[in-house]
């Protein structure tokens, strides 16, 4: 028995949303992108192209444009996923583009309107629903947790000090694969706990203002639900099986130039694209399939992606973008890395025990020999009666009350007689002189053990008739039970919403398959009647062909654009970082005093986990053999310790303390910049010389003070 190895595509939906006012004056009426909803393409325009030039299309799972609903992308894209986690799978759900474009309306949408509701509100109202309609075998706990990513740094959202508190540090385990220690994880009850937890986290999340968007997002957020399930199995014992669900809420790429960001916000704008790249490298890599290495550890949101792109995971990306012509570059990009993620191959499986997965695999394997074997008995039957000549026929007809009321009558009457007949019989037995001992308890142990069968199909007979009994008590009477009624109509409301949901995905995948057969057939049954026909047709074919000729072309010197700019924006984030690390090594240079420096240098450590450098502790751990120095214990007649130095200056009779701090304070002071260039810099130094030239004026007079000790 093979185990199961089914891959599975990451699913990528498209959403535009609609013109903002300011975009409207600009650019052609209704915007660059148009989308076919029945094949689920994308067609963009280049603005700044030529009429003839061809247009770009890109096909995907499913498309949305501007007058979509928010309902209708949840039923059909983000329910079966849902579904999916209650069933004991890892699902991911994260929506990517530039910003501005509506990620966090897709997701968290406006939560008091019902129309207006993201995919978490409602995949929490989806979760908790079922667990209120399951059976009452099966039980259920539910853990949330909310985090975000801010400049490269891991918060716990629901920590009430996670703005003083340091950053959470990722681990990896091979059984949970990467987790974030220390996390805060909360046991939701109900609907309103867990929308309680996520508005707490939301008031805490980092959000700015840019020119681009009044709400801009400043860090990747990722609500986490663990939705356990214990249920009886076959065996009588508890199975419990293990759904995560991951709801991400991506920042968007920024272009400074469009943004107008300075300050805090330009660094978290850095930060921002950083990872976005690095998400960008792991697409581009997994979805060649060629590249043995996948970057995952390039950035702290591709290490929490890990599972869901290439992993264990149902994932679904929601590719949202702006359709105004001023983005178009934006705009072609995100298009161009949701047409990769579509080649991403995952390998979900059901989180349980394994020896509970071994069980579901011996039972599926029953169950087929069981209905193989079933069909055979049938036909060997049905072959049976054709020989003999007896036709074999099924009573389609159903029984009235009366006659159901007739058939109980007589299987108590059967039950009875059958018992009384098997009595007379052992009393027979027992009577019987003629009759060996050993024979005579064989046929008393028989009867006894037919009594014993005939008992206990007359108690499962009971049980059944108690159990129809208890359905039909179910039917509505008078008003009665209309709770249990209601939420029957809902159950059967939504799997045809999903039965729908399904038959509309069937028919775009038709239509995009069709479309391609269609083009391949025409090729096939071409038949020519006259060399003119034939010379149209292949007109008409190399025209095609130099059409593609140009859109390859076209994608390729687009693709030169984009990495262009691409590096650019890099090169520029570089020299950034350069400016600002000068800085600070000039500062350290001159201010820090070298024994100083080399006592931090010492106590710095690389952290191959966290892939960054971290401090030692001042204080050795318990388990380190060094130990710290007492402190000196005081002089005799002094009221504290004295050092060397100090016992040398009283020698020559000056004062011991407080001589050189306050030219210390004061040059310290004097000589850190808020804002640091070249004219400022060699002011600097000609002061800082002039001081030293007074200092050493003062070291002929104090000889116990020493300016090369400090610079």
């Amino acid at each position: 028995m093979s185990k199961n190895k089914s891959r599975e595509s990451v699913k990528v939906v498209v959403r535009c949303r609609p013109l903002n006012r300011k975009e409207e004056p600009n650019g052609p009426a209704g915007g660059i992108v148009q989308m076919d909803l029945r094949l689920g393409q994308v067609i963009l325009r280049n603005p700044r192209a030529p009429p003839s030039e061809p247009q770009k299309t890109f096909t995907f799972d499913a498309v949305y444009d501007a007058n979509s609903k928010q309902r209708d992308l949840y039923d059909e894209s983000v329910r079966p996923l849902i579904d999916s986690v209650l069933a004991g799978f890892n699902g991911t759900i994260f929506a990517y583009g530039q910003t501005g474009t509506g990620k966090t309306y897709t997701m968290q949408g406006v939560w008091l309107d019902p129309e207006k509701r993201g995919v978490i509100p409602n995949a929490f109202d989806h979760i908790f629903t079922h667990i209120s309609r399951s059976q009452s075998d099966k039980q259920y706990l539910v853990r949330a947790s909310y985090l975000e990513i801010y400049r490269e740094e891991i918060r716990d959202l629901l920590d009430p000090n996670h703005g003083s508190a340091r950053g959470l540090e990722l681990r990896e385990s091979p059984e949970t694969g990467v987790y974030v220690q220390d996390l805060t994880s909360c046991v939701c009850k109900s609907l309103k706990e867990i929308e309680e937890v996520m508005n707490v986290g939301n008031q805490a999340r980092a959000v700015g203002a840019t020119d681009m968007n009044e709400h801009s997002s400043r860090s990747h957020a990722l609500f986490l639900i663990t939705v356990e399930c214990s249920q009886p199995g076959p065996d009588g014992r508890k199975h419990i099986r293990v759904g995560r669900l991951n709801l991400v809420d991506l920042a968007g790429s920024e272009r400074q130039t469009k943004t107008g960001v300075q300050g805090d916000r330009l660094k978290e704008a850095a930060k921002i694209n950083l990872s976005l790249s690095a998400l960008g490298n792991v697409i581009s890599a997994l979805a060649d399939g060629r590249s043995g290495h996948v970057p995952y550890r390039d950035s702290k949101l591709t290490r929490l992606l890990q599972d869901s792109l290439g992993g264990n995971a149902k994932t679904v990306m929601v590719a949202t973008l702006g359709p105004a012509s001023l983005h178009y570059d934006e705009t072609l990009t995100t298009l161009r890395y949701a047409n990769r993620a579509k080649n991403i191959q995952n390998q979900p499986r059901v989180n349980e025990d394994p020896k509970d997965a071994l069980l579901r695999e011996f039972q599926k394997e029953i169950a087929r020999l069981r209905a193989q074997l079933n069909h055979r008995r049938w036909r060997s039957k049905q072959k049976k009666d054709q020989l003999e000549g007896e036709g074999w026929e099924r009573d389609g007809d159903e029984e009235t009350e009366g006659e159901e009321e007739e058939v109980e009558k007589e299987a108590e009457e059967y039950m009875k007689m059958e018992e009384q007949r098997l009595e007379k019989e052992k009393e027979a037995i027992r009577e019987d002189q003629s009759m060996l001992a050993e024979e005579k308890q064989r046929l008393l142990g028989e009867k006894e053990k037919m009594m014993g069968d005939l008992r206990k199909q007359q108690e499962a007979a009971e049980q059944l008739t108690a159990k129809y009994k208890a359905m039909e008590s179910k039917l509505l009477v008078g008003g009665k039970n209309i709770i249990d009624h209601t939420n029957e109509q809902q159950k059967m409301l939504e799997i045809k919403r999903q039965e729908i949901a399904e038959q509309t995905r069937g028919e775009r995948e038709m239509q995009q398959q069709m479309l391609v057969q269609d083009e391949e057939t025409l090729e096939l049954k071409e038949t020519f009647t006259s060399l003119q026909q034939e010379v149209e047709a292949k007109t008409k074919k190399l025209k095609k062909l130099y059409t593609k000729l140009q859109c390859i072309k076209a994608e390729i010197k687009d693709v030169n654009d984009e990495h262009v700019r691409s590096r650019q924006e890099l090169e520029q984030t570089q020299n950034e970082l350069t400016r600002e690390l000068k800085l600070k090594y000039l500062i350290i240079e001159n201010f820090i005093p070298p024994e100083e420096k080399n006592k931090i240098m010492n106590r710095l450590t690389f952290d191959p986990e966290e892939d960054q450098w971290k401090l030692k502790s001042l204080v050795p751990a318990e388990s380190e053999s060094l130990q710290m120095k007492k402190r000196p214990v005081s002089a005799v007649g002094y009221k504290r310790p004295i050092s060397q130095h100090a016992r040398a200056a009283i020698a020559t009779g000056h004062h011991s303390r407080y001589r050189v701090s306050v030219w210390v304070i004061g040059l310290v002071n004097l000589f850190i910049p808020r804002v640091w260039n070249t004219c400022f810099q060699k002011a600097a130094f000609k002061y800082l010389h002039a001081i030293k030239e007074l200092l050493k004026v003062w070291n002929t007079e104090n000889p116990f003070f020493s300016i090369h000790s400090y610079y």
